[in-house]
Formats: C-alpha cells, sequence, structure tokens
C-alpha cells in the first residue's frame, strides 16, 4: 500500500532558454504517452548519504537548468505535429511512502505494487498540462528507496533518459557535470533535406501493416484478450550458450558469410522470436513480423553529437516469415532475418525515412500509440507479431544518487501485448533480464520453451 505524503512542481533552478523547440521527425513518430522506469535501492553501506527530500528536489532543480526541455510542455500544432514548448512549468516530483519491504516486492515483475511505484498521469486533460517529466520516490519500511519515473517519450528515448537520470544523480551525491556530460540539445540534425523534399528512396515497411492472425480481419478480437507479464532471468552461460547456437551456420539451404558474429541481442531476440511462435502455434503458416527500435546516433555520416538529448531511434520490422520455416530451421536462421532489418538502417535509409515522413500531410498518422487505450489497430503490435526492444547497453543501472547503485532496474509497467525488453542484470555478473507481456493463454508454453530450447 502507498501513500502519498506530498506532490510539488519542480522548476529549474536558473533561468533556462524559452519558446518553441523543434521536434524531429523520429520525435513526432514516438507516443506522447510517458515510458515507467523504477529504480530500486536498498542501501546497507553506513558511509552512504543518508535519504533527504529536500536533496532530491533541490538536484533535479539545478539538473532541469541542463535538461530544461523536460520542464516544457507539448502542444499539438499543424498536420499532427508535436510542438515542445520551453516554458519552465517544470516537473512533478511525488514524495511516497510504503509500509511494505523491498523484499516484499519480489522479483520487481511490473505488476500490482510495482506499478504503484510509478507517478500516475492524469491524461484525460489537455495536453498542455502534461508534465513531460514526474518522479516518484517511494520509501519503504526497511529504508529501501524506490525511485520512479515516467518521461514523455514523444521528447527522449531510452538514451537520453538514461543520461538525465544519470545527470541528475551526479548532482544530488554533490558532484558537478563536466563539460562532456552535457546534453546537446538542437535537434535540427535530425531534419530532413531542404525543400523541394526529395521523393523517398526506399520501400519503408516499418510503416505497412503488420500481419494478421490467419482468419481474422483485423486485431480487436487480439487487443481484449488477457495478457501476463513477466521477468526471465538468463546467465551469463545461458546468454553465451545461445550466442553459440546462432552462430552455428548449419543450414545448407540459406548459407550466410557472417562478417561478425551474431550479438547478445540477436541471439537472444531470435530465441524469444521463435518461442512465442512456437507457443503461439496455431498453424505452421501464419505469418509474423518483429518490430524493433534502431539508435542511429552513429550510423548517421556524421554521426550525431555525443550528448544528443531526443529520439535518436528509428523503427525497422523483420520481413515476414512464417511459423514453420522459423521452428523449423535453426536459431541462425531468425538472427539473419533480425540482422537484416536491423542493417537496413544506414545513413541513406534514415535520410529516406525522415523525408518519407516530413512529405506526409498528417504525420500523426504514422505515430506509434499502441500505449493509448483506442489507438488506431495498425499500432498493435502483439500476437501473431513481436516488439523486441534492448536495454542491454543503456546505463541505467549506474544511477547513484549517493545510495549506492540501484538493487534492480527496469520497466515499472508493460501492458503491451507482445512487447519485451532485454535488460543488463543490475548484478553485472554478464547475466540478462527479458521483460515481457504476452496473452496469459500462451504465457505458460513461452516460459517452457524458453529455458528447455537454450539446452
Amino acid at each position: 500500500m502507498i501513500t502519498i505524503k506530498s506532490a510539488s512542481m519542480i522548476v529549474p533552478s536558473k533561468p533556462t532558454p524559452s519558446g518553441i523547440l523543434w521536434l524531429s521527425e523520429s520525435d513526432q513518430m514516438m507516443q506522447c504517452t510517458h515510458e515507467p522506469l523504477i529504480s530500486i535501492y536498498k542501501p546497507n553501506n553506513v558511509s552512504i548519504l543518508p535519504f533527504s527530500s529536500e536533496a532530491m528536489k533541490s538536484s533535479l532543480s539545478r539538473a532541469l537548468v541542463h535538461y530544461y526541455p523536460l520542464a516544457g510542455r507539448l502542444r499539438l500544432a499543424e498536420g499532427g505535429r508535436f510542438e515542445l514548448d520551453c516554458n519552465a512549468k517544470g516537473a512533478k516530483l511525488v514524495e511516497a511512502c510504503s509500509e511494505a519491504e523491498v523484499d516484499d516486492l519480489g522479483d520487481f515483475t511490473p505488476t500490482g505494487a510495482v506499478q504503484d511505484l510509478v507517478p500516475k498521469i492524469d491524461y484525460t486533460t489537455p495536453i498542455e498540462e502534461w508534465p513531460l517529466l514526474l518522479v516518484q520516490v517511494t520509501r519503504f519500511r526497511c529504508g529501501g528507496f524506490c525511485v520512479g519515473t515516467a518521461i514523455c517519450h514523444t521528447v527522449v528515448d531510452g538514451w537520453s533518459a538514461a543520461s538525465f537520470i544519470s545527470s541528475w544523480a551526479k548532482l544530488a551525491r554533490g558532484d558537478d557535470l563536466r563539460h562532456d556530460e552535457m546534453p546537446f540539445h538542437d535537434r535540427t540534425m535530425l531534419r530532413s533535406h531542404d525543400q523541394p523534399l526529395m521523393p523517398p528512396r526506399f520501400d519503408h515497411i516499418e510503416f505497412s501493416k503488420p500481419p494478421l492472425l490467419i482468419g481474422s480481419l483485423d486485431t480487436k478480437a487480439e487487443q481484449k484478450k488477457k495478457t501476463s507479464v513477466t521477468l526471465l532471468k538468463i546467465t551469463r552461460e545461458q546468454v553465451e550458450g545461445l550466442r553459440k547456437n546462432a552462430n552455428e551456420i548449419s543450414d545448407q539451404t540459406n548459407m550466410v558469410i557472417l562478417k561478425r558474429p551474431y550479438t547478445q541481442y540477436e541471439a537472444i531476440a531470435s530465441h524469444i522470436w521463435r518461442c512465442a511462435s512456437k507457443a503461439r502455434a496455431c498453424d505452421s503458416r501464419q505469418p509474423t513480423r518483429v518490430r524493433i527500435a534502431v539508435d542511429v546516433r552513429n550510423r548517421l555520416k556524421p554521426s550525431l553529437p555525443q550528448g544528443y538529448f531526443g529520439n535518436a531511434v528509428f523503427i525497422t520490422v523483420t520481413s515476414t516469415c512464417l511459423y514453420g520455416e522459423l521452428l523449423s530451421k535453426p536459431l541462425s536462421y531468425a538472427a539473419g532475418v533480425i540482422r537484416k532489418a536491423t542493417e537496413r538502417m544506414t545513413d541513406e535509409y534514415i535520410r529516406s525515412t525522415l523525408d518519407f515522413m516530413t512529405s506526409q500531410e498528417n504525420v500523426g498518422s504514422l505515430r506509434i500509440n499502441f500505449h493509448v487505450q483506442g489507438n488506431t489497430e495498425s499500432s498493435f503490435p502483439g500476437n501473431p507479431n513481436l516488439v523486441i526492444a534492448s536495454w542491454i547497453k543503456l546505463p541505467f543501472c549506474g544511477a547513484d544518487f549517493g545510495w549506492g547503485k540501484p538493487l534492480y532496474v527496469g520497466p515499472g509497467m508493460l501492458a503491451v501485448e507482445g512487447k519485451s525488453l532485454i535488460m543488463p542484470s543490475p548484478a553485472n555478473d554478464g547475466s540478462l533480464i527479458v521483460a515481457l507481456c504476452l496473452q496469459t493463454q500462451y504465457m505458460d508454453s513461452f516460459k517452457k520453451f524458453f529455458y528447455e530450447d537454450m539446452i
């Protein structure tokens, strides 16, 4: 049971730039809802800083000087576009307490009590009133803490969110930010070509509708089905086993020469895709595909500046495969399909994507809004498809507010059927955690295949 003690609006401690901050096409693509994240701390060292409500507020106020877009507000403009009004209205900080102990939360699966650790947003109010950043600091009876954040995805991607939280934590410890740690706010680096627009040079299948279940005309029935969420732990040995399996190219009909071995993400994502197809399997002819978010910071020529603050992720999708071919062929086949999708994201392809989006009369029609009730059915990423995201390289686990590094970092909610996250374990031992939301009727089978098929 969570008790809210206070709520306050935290504004930048110094004057910040004002006016409209242009948002890129990749910003426009993202849902305007907030991504929930929890960081759990369990202090066990007497030398660390004691919790101070005022220190959290003052450090957040100072952080917002550098990350001033998070203190602004969104508003809708022509063509379904969002604009970011840098009006310094502030971020919302909620203080709460719980009679529970950290250990009562089990493995932190984002359901029930864990969801209560994330601040709530009233989406029934006008968008101009939504804080772009909300924080809930919850103190547990055992002396532990949770810093729950909800950051508007239109404004930042995972890397930008991790950068902000790390910087805030550093200020909370009493340290200053170095020059090379400052965020870069000019998003025109991702502006499309000058007028007149160049026509798209590629067939942008990422904007096409995903496959439907055989015999279905839409996704309405699938969206109504009950879902479950789970966290699945993978040891370092299991991770390396999957990579070894993925890199054993044994299918002579699909022989490829790898320029580099398949990565952790490629191997695990392929395994998730195959296990989901196996659990859902009703017809070997069922088409399926995977949606993937690709960070393009270093794929563009030239690369985006260090500290680029905004959405620098673009959506790609795999080619459509059939359950039968995924399950009859080795893991390397699925890994190859996933790699082909991510390798599509070259500088030229990304620039073409920008031109394609800019050419749309209503860019809002392309927006990924599957977090919002009443979304368009083309946004539904679930059965028979998947969304597989990676937090493997995001530095969330290093955010030390003075209480030591977090015991756990993960999603505060995962309500999208078919969505999964591959996350590093805070143990820093090479193990990983997979968070997954799947239709309840398939979850037990998925778990069974997930571990059995690693052997």
